[in-house]
């Protein structure tokens, strides 16, 4: 994303206390940070990070109090202070390559994702204590993908009928074909008998978007792969993992492990993640990505892209008000 406008060399005394740093709540929260070549560290209370150029060296601040996960790309380091006071803001960090994609930490696959997420036990107990009460049980906890894929379809609805610039480029729900193919795949969704079939039916309808995309946008012969070279792989790569930061915020900031996944497998790495970022990532970072690589924008200009839609269309609001939704749930069908 692009640097904050004000910057300098000199800063006050003044300093934070620990408790002014949590004002901002996390789904109301605007930024996620992707920053290279660059230090991060602790000064006066703030989180900076340092660049350097030909004459003088150049410091930035990072609103941490309105800032949901950190990226650090190529060439960055990170103090133990900073980390000190990114934990007490509640702000995720995850290490990554160039441009934002892929996330080390985890395995070798692009798939898989770990956060640094920080260890604060004072988080809300209802929401993971509800979580468990029904997720043991293999028929609640398939009903709830399958609220999460009513949701995922219901917000991409939304998102297509009422923005402007995708309905100019085809991103229309209202649209007859795209309608129709949004009720077929709602209608199939609650007939689904096991998590692995929702899956291969979720495969199904993004396969289908893909080509309904890559139409829209002259994009002839486009094949999803995570490896791909050309921009629209790559964007969708990038925006995939910004909305993967706002899932990790999401779950950590409820207290549910990412591991209680309802989807994407017991056993996978930070699964919760997946299928809490599902929501949004049809709705918002498929039509982005194939818009701006069909503009041939640069990737920094794309990843601005992602966060303006993020934050117009509340995507993190809409996570947590789905997860929160189904933490709390009681009336389980029978």
């Amino acid at each position: 994303m692009s640097k904050p406008a004000h910057h300098s060399n000199a800063y006050t005394d003044n300093s934070f206390a620990s408790s002014d740093l949590k004002t901002i709540l996390h789904s109301k929260r605007a930024n996620i940070y992707y920053l290279s070549h660059c230090r991060v560290m602790q000064k006066d209370g703030r989180v900076l990070y340092l660049t350097e150029d030909d004459k003088a060296n150049l410091y930035f601040n990072i609103p941490i109090a309105n800032t949901t996960s950190l990226l650090l790309g190529t060439g960055t380091s990170i103090t133990q202070a900073a980390m000190r006071l990114l934990s007490q803001a509640g702000v995720l960090v995850g290490f990554c390559g160039g441009g934002g994609t892929p996330l080390f930490m985890g395995n070798e696959r692009e798939v898989f994702v770990e956060w640094m997420t920080p260890q604060s036990e004072y988080r809300p107990t209802e929401y993971i204590q509800g979580w468990m009460q029904w997720w043991w049980d293999d028929d609640k906890r398939l009903q709830a993908a399958q609220i999460m894929q009513v949701a995922r379809i219901e917000f991409l609805r939304s998102v297509w009928r009422r923005d402007k610039d995708f309905k100019q480029h085809g991103f229309d729900s209202s649209n007859e074909h795209i309608a129709s193919l949004l009720d077929e795949h709602k209608s199939q969704i609650m007939l689904q008998d096991s998590a692995m079939h929702l899956l291969q039916l979720e495969a199904r309808l993004t396969k289908a978007l893909y080509k309904l995309a890559a139409q829209n946008t002259d994009n002839a012969g486009f094949t999803r792969e995570h490896e791909g070279i050309d921009k629209a792989n790559s964007f969708l790569n990038h925006g995939n993992y910004l909305a993967y930061g706002l899932g990790a915020t999401t779950a950590w900031v409820l207290g549910i492990p990412h591991g209680f996944a309802v989807m994407h497998g017991k056993t996978r790495r930070g699964a919760l993640v997946f299928d809490i970022a599902d929501i949004v990532k049809d709705a918002l970072v498929l039509p982005l990505a194939f818009i701006c690589a069909s503009e041939n924008v640069s990737e920094q200009e794309f990843r601005q892209e992602c966060l303006n839609y993020f934050t117009q269309y509340a995507a993190l609001d809409e996570m947590f008000e789905v997860v929160k939704g189904l933490a709390v749930k009681t009336d389980w069908e029978v």
